[in-house]
């Protein structure tokens, strides 16, 4: 992906639809409308994937909780969720499968009737999935249990194992934008929608800002999709001021622990805590993720952050469930994002529908396509390029469903090892390399073979290789070291401390690429740390060690 051509394509071309925000529905519209044929633009004020997008639990499900509701309530609403979250899963994991796999989770039990309970549910959770490839779940023995994941509590009866599938999202947000430009869009992060032009108030035009560069410009195009998540209200009214908002934001939180923390490779779901909430404790590469909160979030102009009172409840939650339960020293990290629902006349946000729906303003054009959720994306954004060309009178059909994203055809994981012959280098930076890049993970390893110094590891502990960034630069337009140690890596995400110790490494090797100055480099490593620093504060974490505050 080469930003500086496409944001000249941006300025020059009239498009067919412009789409704004490049998180997992608008880059899924992205690909969708380029694969029909239609001119596209996709643009975003920050990184590909930067909000929402990048900060979900990582699974892709069917909803178990939903399944309940849809029984408890006869809610048929509910349970059609579930019967298109899960054939949405399977289509998820085909199209991109370094990015996406299976995941076992195990629901501890307390008594032989809540184990008959939830293994009822369980089972007409799978009957609905019945046609994927998913290992079968059961009800297991205590035994069985303590044989898959050692660190439960010994006060359990028993547990129910079941599948469901977990994703690299921010990976797969951008996997779907690389592919939508490969297939003809053209694509730009750090560009911001500012205004838009009319004609008899319609929109023709989008006023936009380089947030790199401070240039303004204007994108024309028939048709304006708005996809900005929790953000949509914004855009909405700023193509018309009279429209009712529609979103409800709500926040909700993880935290990170080690991986010893659960010492398995199966995830726990908490099915009931003192709220009403359901609960996930996930493996996550060498990181165990403990969340989600769900409350309502007003501050949209602020990043949503871990506050202590948050980090306390998942631990508190988690208790019950562990025979040994971390304290706030074992927290590393933890991150925030903010839930898109669709305003409803339900009392709270735990009961809001996260279904979507595709809104056409008829005062301005403005199509935006509001809610969902991460597992149902490719559905919200094909019904959106439906709509698209009912209104161009140019329709075309759809051809997502089984199309390969970048890194995802001809997948295999052992291919790790031809990797390692090939290029030298050691096994678990191979195995990395097919993980996060799939089939083009060769193209970065080509890298050390024109520069040797590339093949440097950048930290001790990690697989990540100097290589990668400058690949991350040159294909992925990652633009600042955020990019990449938050979103094309989950190093962010894992290790507050860690990140913060290898930014100026990563600036070092962007500077490069990017032309900076040693002023800006400087810039962008101490802004990037003073931010890191900030998000331990807020939880209310102890702060870094201040030897790797180099700048």
């Amino acid at each position: 992906m080469d930003r500086q051509k496409n944001v000249e394509r941006l300025r020059q071309e009239l498009f067919d639809i412009c789409i704004i925000g490049a998180g997992a529905s608008g880059a899924g519209a992205a690909l969708d409308a380029a694969l029909r044929g239609y001119r596209v633009a996709l643009v975003d004020r920050g990184d590909f994937s930067g909000e929402t997008s990048a900060r979900s639990t990582k699974l892709i499900h069917g909803g178990v909780r939903y399944l309940e509701q849809a029984v408890k309530n006869f809610d048929l609403a509910q349970l059609k969720q579930v019967r298109h979250g899960l054939a949405e899963r399977r289509t998820v994991l085909r199209n991109a499968p370094h990015l996406a796999h299976p995941l076992a989770l195990l629901t501890p039990v307390f008594s032989a009737f809540e184990g008959l309970y939830i293994s009822i549910g369980l089972q007409l959770y799978s009957f609905f999935a019945r046609h994927d490839s998913f290992p079968q779940g059961r009800w297991l023995s205590k035994k069985e249990a303590f044989a898959k994941s050692p660190m439960l509590t010994p006060r359990m009866h028993s547990a129910v194992l079941y599948y469901d599938g977990q994703l690299n999202d921010a990976r797969y947000a951008l996997a779907l934008t690389h592919s939508a430009d490969e297939a003809g869009a053209a694509v730009a992060n750090y560009v911001a929608v500012t205004g838009f032009d009319k004609k008899d108030g319609m929109l023709t035009a989008a006023t936009v800002q380089d947030e790199l560069t401070g240039e303004t410009f204007t994108i024309r195009a028939k048709l304006f999709l708005n996809c900005t998540g929790p953000y949509s209200d914004a855009v909405r009214l700023l193509a018309n001021p009279t429209l009712d908002r529609r979103i409800r934001p709500s926040k909700g939180v993880h935290i990170v622990l080690p991986r010893e923390t659960l010492n398995s490779d199966c995830a726990i779901l908490i099915p009931k805590t003192s709220d009403g909430r359901v609960v996930f404790a996930i493996p996550f590469e060498d990181k165990v993720f403990v969340g989600t909160t769900d409350d309502d979030y007003r501050d949209l102009n602020s990043e949503p952050v871990l506050e202590p009172a948050e980090v306390d409840y998942l631990l508190e939650t988690l208790q019950p469930y562990l025979a040994k339960t971390p304290d706030r020293s074992a927290v590393q990290s933890g991150f925030g994002g903010i839930r898109p629902l669709i305003v409803s006349s339900r009392a709270d946000t735990k009961t809001l529908l996260r279904d979507h729906e595709v809104e056409h303003d008829p005062q301005s054009g403005l199509l935006s396509l509001l809610g969902g959720k991460w597992t149902t994306y490719r559905l919200m954004a094909q019904d959106a390029i439906d709509r698209v060309g009912e209104i161009l009178s140019q329709t075309a059909k759809g051809s997502t469903e089984t199309h390969y994203l970048v890194g995802g055809e001809n997948y295999r994981f052992d291919d790790w090892a031809t990797l390692q012959s090939r290029y030298n280098l050691p096994a678990d930076v191979c195995q990395h390399l097919m993980r996060t890049y799939g089939t083009r993970a060769e193209r970065v390893a080509q890298l050390t073979h024109e520069q040797p110094e590339l093949a440097e590891r950048l930290t001790d502990n990690q697989p990540f290789i100097a290589a990668e960034v400058v690949y991350q630069v040159r294909q992925e337009m990652a633009m600042t070291p955020r990019d990449v140690l938050a979103r094309r890596w989950r190093l962010e995400l894992a290790d507050w401390q860690l990140t913060a110790q290898i930014t100026p490494k990563i600036a070092h090797l962007m500077a490069t690429e990017l032309g900076w100055s040693d002023t800006q480099s400087r810039e962008q490593i101490t802004a990037y740390q003073n931010l890191l620093a900030s998000f331990r504060k807020r939880a209310g974490l102890s702060s870094f060690v201040s030897e790797i505050m180099l700048y």
